[in-house]
């Protein structure tokens, strides 16, 4: 009768889990698509925005980086407060005053508005990652949240599918329309939608499992079992604070951070420098890296899950980045070679992304893991700070992308390094 029961258990949690998954996964993973295409699509702006307002490749690349210092300076901060807040008014206040911003990009006309317009998004989004995270975290235990962060994280990639032909169609199509230049209507129509997902996040969350009315009392009484059950570890945010993993954790997610974003800010150049001059074609072309991290990533997602393995799920694919991309600097004027080879680098840093973010859960528990996890976010975030700009400075050195992208590709080995070197509670 024990077996009996414990099967039926055992059904029943699947099945509260599949319709959890349905119910908060899909929203979420739209609401971060957003967030990751206001971040990038100045990247795709760049080739029609650089030459209308006289940009340099050096001031473009300390502009797309600066918005992440603005989001460093404002994270703690506001993961802090989330838990007193609560994580719908927080995604609420977070989508609609970073729409509003992305959205007004389109009256920038100088270096000094670009760089205080991407530093205002930056300070508007802050918290919003690590904030997902920690929400995460009071609805799956750690045996389901590689596979829950990996959809969620889904966005990423997705955002680099749909957003090259999307952004090079808008940019494309309405060039001209209402006499504004089609990088201006790209902001516009990337921008709006956030602020809509803002207000429709108050219908759909739910703060914690006790509050959700769509879930019955057994389904509560379910989830709350599964969180119990979780090991123990760090309950307060002072103890994070003298926690020195944590702070090796953090330099390991810079360099993570520093590589991704300076190839998805600086993708569209790179496939541009291999001989692509169509702005239609350029965006395409940049999709397909995205292709490939999005099938990376659910496949490191379960497979993490099911082995209960985090380090080496991400740090070797860390190792493989960084290999993959210093190869990609030797193919140069092989468009065919280059793409497969940033197909591979992206796909491999955002793998080693996405089982990173299973790992902070290993250290710190409770409502200190809001302000543990945007520690960790905070100061590694600034790497999309560094990675493109330093891009843009070595080209604006040596006028060309390699120097830069071989300083990258350190960077991907210094963080599958420090992962390797950073034991979990578990091993």
């Amino acid at each position: 009768m024990a077996a009996i029961q414990t099967t039926i258990d055992g059904d029943d949690v699947s099945a509260l889990y599949d319709r959890l998954n349905w119910r908060l996964l899909p929203f979420l993973l739209i609401c971060y698509l957003f967030a990751y295409l206001d971040r990038v699509n100045v990247g795709f702006a760049k080739l029609q925005m650089q030459s209308d307002l006289g940009f340099s490749d050096a001031a473009y690349g300390v502009g797309a980086g600066i918005f992440f210092l603005g989001y460093v300076l404002f994270e703690l901060p506001s993961n802090l407060m989330l838990p007193r807040v609560g994580a719908r008014k927080t995604f609420c206040r977070i989508l609609v005053l970073w729409g509003i911003t992305s959205a007004c990009m389109l009256f920038v006309r100088n270096v000094h508005m670009f760089y205080g317009m991407r530093f205002l998004l930056g300070i508007f989004e802050a918290g919003f990652a690590p904030g997902m995270i920690f929400y995460l975290s009071r609805w799956y235990g750690p045996s389901r949240m590689a596979r829950a962060i990996a959809i969620v994280f889904l966005a990423g990639p997705i955002g680099g599918i749909v957003g090259g032909p999307v952004s090079a169609w808008l940019m494309t199509t309405f060039a001209g329309t209402a006499g504004l230049a089609g990088w201006q209507w790209m902001f516009l129509a990337e921008g709006l939608p956030c602020i809509v997902l803002g207000v429709l996040t108050l219908f759909v969350l739910s703060d914690r499992p006790a509050q959700a009315s769509w879930l019955s009392d057994d389904e509560k009484r379910l989830l709350e079992a599964e969180l119990v059950a979780s090991p123990a570890g760090d309950h307060s945010f002072k103890a994070v604070l003298r926690n020195p993993k944590v702070y090796l954790l953090a330099c390991a997610y810079f360099c993570i951070i520093a590589s991704i974003y300076a190839m998805s800010f600086w993708l569209p150049t790179i496939v541009k420098s291999q001989g692509v001059n169509d702005t239609i074609r350029l965006g395409w072309y940049s999709a397909i890296p995205y292709v490939g991290a999005a099938f990376g990533m659910y496949f490191i997602g379960r497979r993490s899950d099911t082995r209960g393995e985090r380090r080496y799920h991400s740090s070797v694919p860390a190792l493989l980045a960084a290999v993959l991309l210093s190869l990609s600097v030797l193919m140069d004027g092989n468009l065919v070679a280059t793409l497969v080879l940033l197909t591979l680098t992206t796909t491999m840093l955002w793998m080693a992304y996405t089982v990173f973010w299973a790992i902070p859960s290993e250290y710190i528990k409770g409502d200190a893991a809001a302000g543990g996890i945007a520690l960790i976010n905070t100061i590694g975030l600034s790497g999309g700070f560094w990675g493109p700009a330093i891009i843009g400075w070595a080209k604006t050195a040596t006028g060309n992308l390699h120097l830069g992208l071989l300083i990258i590709a350190g960077l991907a080995l210094c963080g599958s390094a420090l992962l390797v070197a950073n034991r979990l509670p578990s091993e």
